[in-house]
């Protein structure tokens, strides 16, 4: 299990090269949920996500010879633009693997930081891909199966806890699992009368099916919540998540994109649906414990074009 001194000391190896980014009350989210609301924007991080933290890590964390080598990634987008920007800084190459549904800007950046990307049908395609290129010498950094990187997306947890007031629900979206187990993990070291609640889309369930089933299985990927559509939860994140997470609620695709607008429209940021599922989702938590609550929120990255919200707002009939 990751404890805090692995979270502290991902935060010291990371810390210049990644931005601490800030935990603010939003009163316009407060006034729409009618509990405070305090999110953590991870959307302004490097690369627009949480997962520069992760990249970071294992990159500076690898031998010269896997350096030497070259690295490689498989992503339903901010793995591959985390990876590829991160890479291009350290100088190493980098390959990233997606699949087509992944954003067009999500390619866009990655090869424009100087990666390789490979795009392939589908998520399972993209990660037997990856699997092939690391047989043939390429170094994985994969998005979540990985102590090293979940321990820097705990840097996450930590920030949070140390910069926000009273909470006592916080909120995390999963796909494969790497966010929420290191933000699971610094909140129980940091804040541990916290309960931790994880979110998936509908068609992204990789962890819920992997709790009712005991350990990780493989899912049938249908939402169009490309990042967080991982096709099986990892029994790393697994672990942390059936001991630390208090429950997996999962919304549709629907109200991830209306929370999209809604956090547009009273928080005043911009999100993707990664992001966007945790409003929906509030309002369930909200429902369960009472107006007592105190939430937070860890707004996990903002990179959807407004073209595609605006394209998956007429899709599912939202007024934009």
């Amino acid at each position: 299990m990751i404890g805090i001194s692995d979270i502290e000391a991902a935060a010291g190896l990371i810390g210049e090269h990644v931005v601490r980014t800030p935990t603010v009350p939003s009163p316009g989210l407060s006034a729409l949920l009618g509990v405070p609301v305090t999110t953590k924007l991870e959307l302004l991080q490097r690369t627009g996500s949480f997962k520069a933290r992760g990249a970071t890590a294992k990159l500076l964390s690898l031998s010269e010879a896997d350096r030497a080598a070259g690295v490689v990634a498989v992503s339903g987008g901010n793995h591959g633009i985390g990876l590829a920007v991160m890479a291009g800084v350290l100088g190493l190459k980098a390959t990233v693997v997606m699949p087509r549904s992944a954003p067009a800007r999500a390619v866009d950046i990655a090869t424009a930081a100087g990666a390789s990307v490979q795009l392939t049908e589908d998520m399972d395609g993209a990660f037997k891909l990856v699997q092939e290129l690391e047989a043939e010498g390429l170094t994985l950094v994969h998005p979540f199966d990985d102590p090293v990187v979940v321990a820097a997306q705990g840097t996450v947890g930590k920030e949070f806890a140390e910069d926000a007031g009273e909470l006592t629900d916080v909120l995390v979206s999963i796909g494969g699992g790497g966010l929420i187990s290191g933000v699971a993990a610094a909140l129980h070291a940091l804040r541990p009368g916290v309960r931790v609640w994880g979110v998936e889309t509908e068609g992204a369930q990789a962890m819920s099916e992997a709790l009712a089933a005991g350990g990780p299985v493989p899912v049938r990927l249908s939402s169009i919540v490309s990042t967080l559509s991982a096709p099986a939860a990892s029994r790393l994140t697994y672990e942390h998540t059936a001991a630390l997470v208090h429950e997996v609620l999962v919304v549709p695709d629907r109200d991830a994109v209306r929370g999209v607008l809604d956090l547009a429209e009273h928080a005043k940021v911009w999100a993707e649906p990664a992001a966007g599922c945790l409003l929906p989702a509030a309002r369930q938590v909200i429902e369960r414990v009472g107006d007592d609550a105190r939430i937070g929120l860890v707004l996990c990255g903002g990179n959807a074009s407004p073209g595609d919200v605006m394209r998956w707002a007429a899709d599912f009939g939202l007024p934009a």
